[in-house]
């Protein structure tokens, strides 16, 4: 076995990468090699690519999403404390190591590896980088269950977070999933629906090549409006996305939202062929409960349609719960450097894993589902017709 670190997903060939990735769209050859031409990810944007590939003579064996992170932001696993905690007491926190999808929470293959004994050599090889480059801490975000055996056996420090997934349960169409809500939940969705219709809001989907320039260049206006109307800077460009497009546009699925004649709102969806993930969001002028049905309620209809298995809304939000997404528990795994600072990390991960589990029980007790029994009337109520 030979190890290298690439300082470019473009040096490792695509087809190889790909072989060992499964159906995770967001650590696709193409979705990596975009951020790194588009120049999203680079050393000025504080993301310096150092990924790992593991190789039995000429085949790639094993592979490594890394990066080399000169501050926290766009990861969706916060430690910003920890890093204030290290330098207070004189010691530098970055650069630290990455394994992720960056900018984007989506859970799956992060050791990338043609069996177990290739994905546990891939993290070795990782682990002792980061021991000989010096840095503070290796933290390996959202991995799958594969991934996760291994960071575990490995010693890592677990962390749990949640994120709000839909799942699709064999429903014939929306009608028939809005028929497992409960009625409360039915009847709220039903009238945010009508809302927007009669705002005179329609809603196409388009997808993959069919994603016109004119398409693509209003979905940047409305994503980039949307982070200046939060006072923050994108991470994404244009460029990006058109790469996206062109390089993997079978993954690929935007909702545009139209008015009057006029595309004002749009929503950017990454797919596979189980999963549909709703990732970027943007909107140019502001209409009531618009945001629902363009991030939501369309990407739950585009599933059932599709035969999705799940539709995954992204990072955090609570609020998801009301539209029919559930609570689903999320890792990460982390080594740091020095042995008090583990410490006192680890005593803290324990006690907010005790948290996360005790608000997940808290969540699904709150279930937006109908609490079946023998005796129950399945017609809806009247107060249910809206």
């Amino acid at each position: 076995m030979r190890i290298e670190y690439p300082s470019s997903i473009d040096a490792i060939p695509a087809a190889q990468w790909n072989a060992l990735v499964g159906l995770c769209t967001p650590v696709t050859h193409a979705f990596l090699s975009a951020l790194e031409r588009s120049g999203c990810v680079r050393a000025e944007t504080g993301w310096v690519p150092d990924h790992v590939a593991l190789y039995d003579g000429d085949r790639l064996a094993g592979a490594l999403p890394g990066y080399r992170k000169f501050h926290s932001y766009g990861e969706y696993v916060f430690d910003w404390a920890w890093a204030e905690a290290l330098e207070r007491s004189g010691r530098a926190y970055y650069p630290k190591l990455l394994c992720a999808s960056p900018f984007t929470p989506v859970p799956g293959p992060r050791l990338l590896a043609i069996d177990a004994a290739a994905r546990t050599g891939l993290l070795d090889a990782w682990l002792e980088h980061a021991r000989t480059q010096g840095v503070s801490s290796a933290h390996l975000l959202f991995p799958d269950a594969e991934s996760l055996d291994a960071v575990s056996r490995a010693g890592m420090l677990l962390r749990t977070s949640v994120q709000f997934h839909w799942h699709n349960h064999g429903y014939r169409d929306f009608d028939d999933f809005l028929a497992s809500l409960s009625a409360s939940k039915r009847k709220k969705i039903r009238q945010e629906r009508r809302r927007v219709a009669e705002l005179g809001v329609t809603v196409r989907i388009v997808e993959g090549r069919d994603i016109t320039d004119s398409e693509l260049e209003l979905f940047v206006r409305c994503y980039r409006n949307t982070y200046r109307v939060r006072a923050q800077r994108p991470y994404l460009n244009q460029t990006f996305f058109e790469a996206l497009r062109q390089d993997m546009p079978e993954g690929l699925v935007l909702f545009v939202a139209s008015r009057q004649g006029r595309d004002f709102a749009c929503a950017m969806n990454l797919r596979d062929r189980e999963r549909l993930y709703g990732r970027w969001w943007g909107e140019i002028e502001h209409h009531p409960f618009v945001h629902f049905e363009v991030c939501y309620y369309q990407g739950i209809a585009y599933s059932i349609e599709h035969g999705m298995k799940v539709f995954e809304g992204g990072a955090q939000g609570e609020h998801k719960m009301a539209r029919g997404f559930t609570p689903v528990e999320t890792f990460s795994a982390h080594w740091l450097r020095d042995p008090d600072m583990r410490e006192a990390v680890a005593d803290y991960l324990a006690r907010e894993r005790a948290g996360v589990a005790r608000h997940i029980d808290e969540l699904e007790d709150r279930s937006p589902f109908r609490q079946r029994c023998a005796s129950e009337d399945a017609a809806p109520t009247p107060g249910d017709r809206v």
